[in-house]
């Protein structure tokens, strides 16, 4: 076995991803967090048994782009970057999986922030040509999820709606 495929974890944001972080880890473990209208973005390679997941809160950046896990259109070249980091490896193959994108707010009119996050990350993931795998995106409910990092299984538990797993 190769040492690249011996477990060990890297985070690089820790466990738990608060909203604008993007959390790595190779080898073993889960990373975790809750969404409401932002999404959780999860990027994992199998072959390496790595996971990067971004707490997006916003679809663009406008220029600003601090912290990149923030917007769409930063977090997923900068999760990119990190993944590839962690796993020792210039470039990857990778799948992506969205949870989260909630209509959170009564909107009266516009397109509300949770669809339209969700819509610049299937835009950005096309982009990058990183196909999504799955999703639970909508409804009016917040959701907390969690990936392992070798499966790549995504747990969310959302209150009043059980549990489901994308695979």
């Amino acid at each position: 076995m190769s040492d690249r495929l011996t477990p060990r974890p890297v985070l690089l944001e820790g466990e738990n991803v608060e909203i604008g972080q993007i959390g790595v880890a190779v080898g073993g473990g889960a990373l975790k967090t809750l969404v409401g209208s932002c999404v959780g973005l999860v990027l994992h390679s199998q072959s390496l048994r790595a996971a990067a997941l971004a707490h997006v809160m916003l679809p663009a950046s406008n220029g600003h782009g601090t912290p990149p896990g923030k917007y769409a259109d930063t977090a997923v070249p900068e999760a990119v970057r990190l993944l590839c980091k962690a796993a020792g490896e210039p470039s990857l193959a990778c799948t992506a999986k969205l949870v989260g994108g909630a209509a959170m707010f009564a909107f009266h009119s516009g397109i509300p922030i949770g669809e339209q996050n969700v819509a610049a990350l299937e835009r950005i993931l096309a982009d990058f040509g990183i196909p999504i795998t799955g999703r639970a995106c909508g409804g009016g409910h917040g959701r907390r999820l969690a990936v392992d990092v070798v499966s790549g299984l995504v747990t969310i538990q959302t209150a009043g709606h059980g549990t489901e797993y994308l695979k």
